[in-house]
């Protein structure tokens, strides 16, 4: 087995030889490098998808660094995407990887997913998410869903037209609470990275199920989500 083979030769069985080569021709996004979108980046990376757009306009700061993986003090004030491209090229110099230093805003959506086969949310409030899952249903794209706050963690796919994020937010809602504890992020991006390769290597996916995880008491929670409301 070539290097670069024997990199991924740990996905397998769990991933037959077929979908890891079918993963190395996907393109993916990761919209958002914070808590979420660090982890998304660090795991589609490792498990070999094949080109990966990071897109962040922001800079990393010191508050950063109890929960994103991509933060260190040294790199406090510096680019997320740019990081965020730099982790992956140390893990696989294979992997083309894209850094767009941008704030998703409805003007730009459009050409942020465009050429990607899904497009995932690393974001962290509501108005955004209604922008990336106009854009996403409006190119035909999947989209992978997902949220912390404090002790717990929620992730979905979202199919075009499925009604996801309205769903989820009635109109007007506000995220109250920001705290992040640092293994809620990665659980969530997790839940996210798996949805995101059974999707790309063409296993079945429950479009519109919420997958919600309270890690307080250890509770897992399974919602079928119409739009209106669960």
């Amino acid at each position: 087995m070539a290097e670069t083979e024997k990199r991924y030769e740990r996905n397998i069985p769990a991933l037959s030889v077929a979908e890891c080569e079918l993963l190395r021709d996907k393109r993916v996004a990761v919209i958002g490098l914070g808590g979420l979108g660090g982890y998304l980046v660090e795991l589609l990376s490792r498990v070999g998808v094949g080109h990966i757009r990071a897109v962040d306009g922001d800079l990393f700061e010191e508050s950063n660094l109890n929960r994103q993986l991509l933060s260190e003090r040294e790199l406090i004030g510096c680019s997320k995407a740019s990081a965020a491209a730099a982790r992956v090229r140390r893990i696989a110099p294979d992997i083309e990887v894209e850094a767009v230093a941008a704030y998703l805003k409805e003007n730009n959506a459009g050409e942020l997913i465009s050429g990607c086969d899904i497009i995932l949310d690393g974001l962290d409030n509501i108005p955004a998410r209604r922008v990336l899952a106009a854009a996403c249903a409006e190119a035909g794209l999947p989209y992978v869903y997902g949220a912390v706050s404090g002790w717990a963690a929620q992730a979905a796919i979202s199919m075009p037209g499925d009604g996801l994020i309205d769903a989820l937010y009635p109109e007007n809602a506000v995220a109250r609470d920001k705290s992040a504890l640092s293994f809620a992020p990665a659980l969530c991006a997790s839940m996210q990275a798996a949805l995101c390769v059974k999707l790309l290597a063409g296993r079945p996916v429950k479009s519109g199920t919420l997958y919600y995880f309270d890690l307080m008491n250890m509770e897992l929670e399974t919602v079928k989500l119409k739009k209106g409301g669960a």
